[in-house]
């Protein structure tokens, strides 16, 4: 909400009608004397917002799912949050909170919403994916039942369901058998993380060769598999990469571009359009967010942002 100024003055009467409220069939019109409480020259007015989602991701990692071993370990009072409790905690719309929970790949458990463990979900997609491997599948045709029926004694089968549905699309063929598209790139995003979380940097190269080892075979990984979760640094010798996700960046605009700021003088747009994009309110690009916050120059040829403060 924000103030807005109005030319018109704004006069508050008591029992005040409108013309709609008065009788249609009334022929006569008495002019009534009555008395002005009050007058204003602005109004509220009401402008949609952004929904502050990134405290979503941060109350479900209070307390990630591990598995239903290590569920049984942890106490009854650990967090958990029902939609009702999400709805009074962030300040979004049941809408909006839902499909950002499909984004960081929640899923219910008991009643409870939840995000599961990185490592917990790496092995349940790596037991899918061995599966697949060890069928021969296409990883455009992943059969439902036989998922359930091979790894059913391995992970509970509502876990190996999401994990399909998370790196994959749900279809029914004509004989209403259900199975499921894999996401070439999901799955390659998803190694990659795993491999750099680990390291405080990365040899370009030597990642390169290690990631493409280390995703299924007949999958092939491209670096734009990994906007928004690594930053590549080609001016140092050797080239290096290192894991940033914007999903770690602050929430509020000014403070992301001096945490960016903060980590990288200059940026090509190309490289810090994934870590503001979704800065970008309705129908804002991601060129009218740099003019606000940043300050243009040329650098051997190629045009880069910097911040208009100091850092």
């Amino acid at each position: 909400m924000k103030i807005a100024d109005t030319s018109n003055m704004l006069l508050f009467i008591p029992d005040c009608k409108t013309p709609e409220q008065l009788l249609a069939d009334q022929a006569l019109c008495n002019i009534i004397h009555t008395q002005i409480a009050g007058f204003s020259n602005n109004y509220w007015e009401l402008r949609r917002c952004r929904p502050k989602l990134k405290k979503l991701r941060k109350l479900l990692m209070e307390n990630p799912y591990e598995g239903p071993d290590r569920e049984r370990e942890k106490a009854v009072t650990d967090s958990k949050y029902t939609m009702e409790d999400l709805l009074d905690l962030i300040q979004a719309s049941e809408e909006e909170i839902l499909h950002q929970l499909k984004v960081i790949n929640a899923c219910k458990i008991e009643g409870y919403w939840r995000v599961l463990e990185f490592d917990y979900e790496m092995k349940l997609l790596n037991h899918v994916t061995q599966l697949i491997d060890s069928e021969s599948w296409s990883f455009s045709k992943v059969p439902l039942s036989i998922c359930l029926q091979e790894l059913g004694p391995l992970e509970p089968k509502e876990m190996i369901q999401h994990i399909l549905l998370s790196y994959g699309m749900k279809h029914t063929d004509k004989v209403d058998e259900v199975y499921f598209e894999m996401n070439a790139d999901k799955i390659c995003t998803a190694t990659a993380q795993m491999l750099l979380q680990n390291a405080v940097k990365f040899n370009l190269s030597e990642f390169q060769e290690v990631w493409q080892q280390s995703v299924p075979e007949g999958l092939i990984t491209r670096l734009d598999q990994l906007k928004g979760l690594a930053l590549l640094d080609r001016n140092s010798r050797p080239e290096t990469i290192f894991l940033l996700k914007v999903e770690d960046l602050p929430e509020d605009n000014q403070e992301r571009f001096n945490r960016l700021f903060t980590i990288r003088e200059k940026w090509t747009e190309a490289d810090i359009a994934p870590y503001i994009q979704d800065l970008c309110a309705e129908k804002q690009t991601v060129a009218a967010l740099l003019t606000k916050y940043a300050r243009s120059s040329v650098q051997n040829g190629v045009k880069v942002y910097n911040s208009r403060r100091p850092i």
